[in-house]
Protein backbone atom coordinates (compact mmCIF):
# COMPACT_ATOMS: atom_id res chain seq x y z
CA UNK A 1 0.00 0.00 0.00
CA UNK A 2 2.77 2.52 0.86
CA UNK A 3 4.60 1.70 -2.67
CA UNK A 4 1.00 2.27 -4.61
CA UNK A 5 0.76 5.77 -2.38
CA UNK A 6 4.41 6.60 -2.85
CA UNK A 7 3.91 5.68 -6.82
CA UNK A 8 0.80 7.68 -7.07
CA UNK A 9 2.47 10.69 -5.58
CA UNK A 10 5.63 10.31 -7.98
CA UNK A 11 4.44 9.25 -11.58
CA UNK A 12 3.46 12.45 -13.18
CA UNK A 13 6.58 14.54 -11.27
CA UNK A 14 8.19 16.47 -14.14
CA UNK A 15 12.27 16.99 -13.92
CA UNK A 16 12.24 19.89 -11.63
CA UNK A 17 9.88 18.87 -9.24
CA UNK A 18 12.01 15.48 -9.06
CA UNK A 19 15.58 17.59 -8.81
CA UNK A 20 13.40 20.43 -6.42
CA UNK A 21 12.73 17.50 -3.96
CA UNK A 22 16.05 15.95 -4.18
CA UNK A 23 14.14 13.00 -5.86
CA UNK A 24 17.11 13.34 -8.93
CA UNK A 25 19.60 10.22 -6.98
CA UNK A 26 16.06 7.89 -6.54
CA UNK A 27 15.20 8.58 -10.18
CA UNK A 28 18.25 8.01 -11.89
CA UNK A 29 18.18 4.27 -10.62
CA UNK A 30 14.87 4.14 -10.31
CA UNK A 31 12.77 6.10 -12.00
CA UNK A 32 9.28 6.45 -10.38
CA UNK A 33 9.56 2.59 -9.64
CA UNK A 34 8.87 2.03 -5.85
CA UNK A 35 12.36 0.10 -4.57
CA UNK A 36 12.04 -1.16 -0.88
CA UNK A 37 14.74 0.56 1.41
CA UNK A 38 14.55 2.67 4.48
CA UNK A 39 13.96 6.61 4.80
CA UNK A 40 17.92 6.82 5.26
CA UNK A 41 18.26 5.16 1.58
CA UNK A 42 19.53 1.94 3.22
CA UNK A 43 18.09 -1.00 0.91
CA UNK A 44 15.67 -3.34 2.49
CA UNK A 45 16.51 -6.77 2.68
CA UNK A 46 15.46 -10.19 4.68
CA UNK A 47 18.39 -9.91 7.13
CA UNK A 48 16.39 -7.02 8.85
CA UNK A 49 14.03 -9.84 10.37
CA UNK A 50 13.85 -12.31 12.74
CA UNK A 51 13.20 -15.65 13.18
CA UNK A 52 14.33 -18.18 16.21
CA UNK A 53 11.72 -20.95 15.67
CA UNK A 54 10.80 -20.16 19.74
CA UNK A 55 7.10 -19.13 19.64
CA UNK A 56 7.31 -16.78 22.62
CA UNK A 57 10.55 -15.15 21.39
CA UNK A 58 9.05 -14.77 17.39
CA UNK A 59 5.68 -13.13 18.67
CA UNK A 60 7.49 -10.74 20.89
CA UNK A 61 9.93 -9.74 18.40
CA UNK A 62 6.49 -9.12 15.99
CA UNK A 63 5.29 -7.09 18.44
CA UNK A 64 7.89 -5.01 18.49
CA UNK A 65 7.84 -4.92 14.85
CA UNK A 66 4.26 -3.66 14.90
CA UNK A 67 5.21 -0.77 16.97
CA UNK A 68 8.05 -0.01 15.08
CA UNK A 69 5.77 0.49 12.06
CA UNK A 70 3.23 2.37 14.15
CA UNK A 71 6.06 4.99 15.00
CA UNK A 72 7.57 5.03 11.03
CA UNK A 73 3.88 6.35 10.48
CA UNK A 74 3.04 8.43 13.51
CA UNK A 75 6.84 10.37 11.86
CA UNK A 76 5.20 10.45 8.35
CA UNK A 77 1.81 11.88 9.60
CA UNK A 78 4.09 14.84 11.28
CA UNK A 79 5.83 15.49 8.22
CA UNK A 80 2.89 15.28 5.29
CA UNK A 81 0.29 18.02 5.15
CA UNK A 82 -1.59 15.90 2.49
CA UNK A 83 -5.32 14.74 3.34
CA UNK A 84 -5.37 11.65 0.94
CA UNK A 85 -1.97 10.43 2.43
CA UNK A 86 -3.01 10.88 5.89
CA UNK A 87 -5.73 8.87 5.32
CA UNK A 88 -3.84 5.79 3.95
CA UNK A 89 -1.16 6.32 6.76
CA UNK A 90 -3.76 6.47 9.43
CA UNK A 91 -5.38 3.50 8.03
CA UNK A 92 -1.99 1.20 7.80
CA UNK A 93 -1.34 2.85 11.65
CA UNK A 94 -4.49 1.62 13.02
CA UNK A 95 -3.39 -1.93 11.61
CA UNK A 96 -0.34 -1.94 13.63
CA UNK A 97 -1.74 -1.33 16.48
CA UNK A 98 -4.56 -4.37 15.51
CA UNK A 99 -1.37 -6.75 15.23
CA UNK A 100 0.40 -5.70 18.13
CA UNK A 101 -2.74 -6.03 20.12
CA UNK A 102 -3.30 -9.72 18.60
CA UNK A 103 0.02 -10.69 18.51
CA UNK A 104 -0.11 -9.79 22.36
CA UNK A 105 -3.28 -11.76 22.69
CA UNK A 106 -1.31 -14.61 21.27
CA UNK A 107 1.54 -14.57 23.39
CA UNK A 108 -0.57 -14.47 26.38
CA UNK A 109 -1.97 -17.68 25.85
CA UNK A 110 -1.51 -21.59 26.84
CA UNK A 111 1.99 -22.14 24.83
CA UNK A 112 2.43 -25.87 26.63
CA UNK A 113 1.54 -27.59 23.19
CA UNK A 114 4.63 -25.67 21.94
CA UNK A 115 7.03 -26.61 24.73
CA UNK A 116 6.06 -29.98 25.96
CA UNK A 117 8.95 -30.21 28.36
CA UNK A 118 8.53 -27.41 30.26
CA UNK A 119 4.56 -28.24 30.96
CA UNK A 120 5.43 -31.76 32.18
CA UNK A 121 8.26 -29.86 34.44
CA UNK A 122 5.45 -27.25 35.61
CA UNK A 123 2.90 -30.32 36.19
CA UNK A 124 5.76 -32.32 38.46
CA UNK A 125 6.68 -35.01 35.94
CA UNK A 126 10.31 -34.11 35.53
CA UNK A 127 10.97 -33.21 39.34
CA UNK A 128 14.55 -34.66 38.87
CA UNK A 129 16.03 -32.27 36.35
CA UNK A 130 16.73 -28.89 37.41
CA UNK A 131 17.19 -27.40 33.86
CA UNK A 132 13.33 -27.34 33.49
CA UNK A 133 12.22 -26.33 37.04
CA UNK A 134 9.98 -22.56 36.57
Amino acid sequence: MVGTLVHQLTRNLNEEQIRTAGFDTYFVDHTTGVYPQFASGYPWSASTMQSTGDVIADLTEDMAAEQKARLTYDNILRLSDDPDVNNVIRFLREREIVHFQRFGEANHTDLSRFYPLQAAACRGYLRHNAAFKT
